[in-house]
């Protein structure tokens, strides 16, 4: 019995095997050859660099093709399409019944929230099938559509209260959760920072279980998917480093922050940020299983952010941890400002909806970096998560004026200028000064070869013309002695 020829689905995905590039003029559809292994493996990385003179250097087109270029054998090609015709006819199914078999309850408010509730549905079933695919396709593209169209909806809402007077604003988060829309309790973090209180016989660990909230195990769990964002152990420790700064310098604005030392400790897993930022490049899933082989990457590409190679890039890298520490900021201060518990599940969501589209904005924004002229413009996802940042500090500088201007410690101020005026004057040297340092030397340089060039030059001509001369002077005076 032959076997059935490789198709390529409507989602390009690789079942079981290594993509196979075709042949110049060759077909497309080509199916892999048979034996390779599943995954990103030594043999594709191998494939997709190449040696020069200055050593090995990574191929980014190559890059390209391997992950866009999947293809499908065709054992799972129904999990793979689209299936807009199918969701169509269900949704169209649905509002049918909704609108000759059931009956409209009378109360406003429910038909309000239902309401809601199925125009934000009918709009993710138009995403999920029609939207454009991002740059990452496991455990499948509609995954990563979902919550792209999430963003759009989350981005709308942001909007819907920015345009709501304070008392509207904080008074309509009762419509999610009835419990909302109540001051919250004050709460002591950094108190009493002892870990074992020998004065507490019943408790003497009071103080770690009155300090441990929500934010604690996501503090923990956050820094480490950051580094699977990042991909950089040098840039994850930077962002770690300033947040912690952050959260000494405005301690007195947000009761969070004023956290004990061990708090502080825990929160970082450095050693786990760099381990995996060094082993996940070298993993390869040939041996794992096809179930769970389709929740792994299918490459992984470590993030070469070469912050100082231009002024371009620097910059760039200065905005990338600008707005992750803002991100991160927006967690405590919206929260505060729209009367949220920590262990809310509003803020549990929020912090879910960071890491799925967090990912996938950190590769669009490295896509558009590291080669522009493929990538002409931002990637979508990357567009959308900075305007979440931005419209989520809106809301606070709106919602609560009074605390984020309240005056900064002196001493804590002179050390954010001291160290200001040290990054600005590493970039004027690095990328002015410097510059145009090495630019004179190089033309002082090549002054001074052409210089010693003309003078080899002259040298030569003025020792021919004096042979020429003695030559002269020499046949002149063999004819003087033929005639005598």
């Amino acid at each position: 019995m032959t076997r059935p020829e490789a198709k390529r689905s409507g989602v390009l995905v690789l079942a079981g095997r290594e993509p196979v590039d075709s042949p110049p003029g060759g077909p497309q559809d080509a199916p892999p050859a048979p034996g390779t292994t599943a995954g990103l493996g030594l043999g594709v990385k191998a494939r997709c660099t190449k040696t020069t003179a200055g050593g090995t250097v990574r191929d980014s087109s190559c890059r390209r093709r391997t992950e866009c270029q999947v293809f499908d054998d065709g054992t799972n090609t129904f999990f793979w399409r689209a299936h807009t015709l199918t969701v169509l006819f269900i949704l169209t199914c649905a509002l049918v019944y909704v609108t000759l078999l059931e009956e409209t309850p009378q109360d406003t408010a429910y038909n309000t929230k239902r309401g809601i509730v199925a125009s934000i549905l009918v709009f993710l079933c138009f995403g999920v099938t029609q939207a454009k695919d991002g740059p990452f396709t496991r455990p499948h593209p509609a995954y990563w559509r979902f919550w792209l169209c999430v963003s759009v909806v989350y981005e709308l809402f942001l909007i819907f209260i920015l345009f709501q007077t304070v008392h509207d604003g904080r008074q309509f988060m009762k419509y999610i959760d009835p419990k909302l829309g109540v001051p919250l309790p004050e709460r002591d973090y950094g108190g009493n920072c002892l870990i074992y209180d020998p004065g507490n016989e019943l408790d003497p660990y009071h103080n770690v279980w009155d300090k441990m909230d929500g934010f604690v195990p996501a503090h923990f769990l956050g820094w480490y998917i950051k580094t699977l964002m990042i991909r950089d152990w040098w840039m994850c420790m930077i962002i770690s480093v300033m947040f912690e700064f952050l959260e000494y310098s405005l301690e007195h604005q947000l009761p969070n922050f004023s956290e004990c030392w061990w708090d502080h400790v825990s929160g970082h897993p450095a050693t786990s940020q760099f381990h995996t930022t060094e082993l996940l490049p070298l993993l390869t899933y040939g041996k794992i299983k096809r179930i769970a082989f389709q929740f792994t990457p299918y490459s992984w590409v470590n993030f070469e952010w070469k912050p100082a190679s231009n002024l371009r890039r620097w910059l760039a890298v200065c905005g990338i941890i600008f707005m992750f520490l803002l991100a991160e900021l927006n967690t405590f201060y919206l929260k505060f400002v729209l009367w949220m518990p920590p262990e809310h599940y509003l803020v549990l969501l929020r912090l879910v909806f960071f890491v799925n589209v967090g990912g996938v904005a950190m590769r669009e924004i490295y896509d558009f970096m590291d080669d522009p002229k493929f990538h002409k413009k931002l990637g979508q996802q990357a567009w959308l998560v900075a305007a979440i940042t931005v419209t989520e500090f809106l809301i606070v500088v709106k919602y609560d004026p009074h605390t984020i201007t309240l005056p900064i410690p002196f001493f804590i101020t002179q050390c954010w200028i001291l160290g200001i005026v040290l990054i600005l004057t590493w970039t004027l040297w690095r990328f002015f000064i410097r510059d145009i340092t090495l630019r004179y030397k190089e033309t002082r340089r090549r002054k001074q070869e052409g210089t010693g060039e003309r003078d080899r030059v002259l040298g030569n001509g003025s020792t021919a013309t004096s042979s020429n001369r003695s030559k002269l002077e020499s046949s002149s005076e063999s004819t003087r002695n033929r005639k005598s």
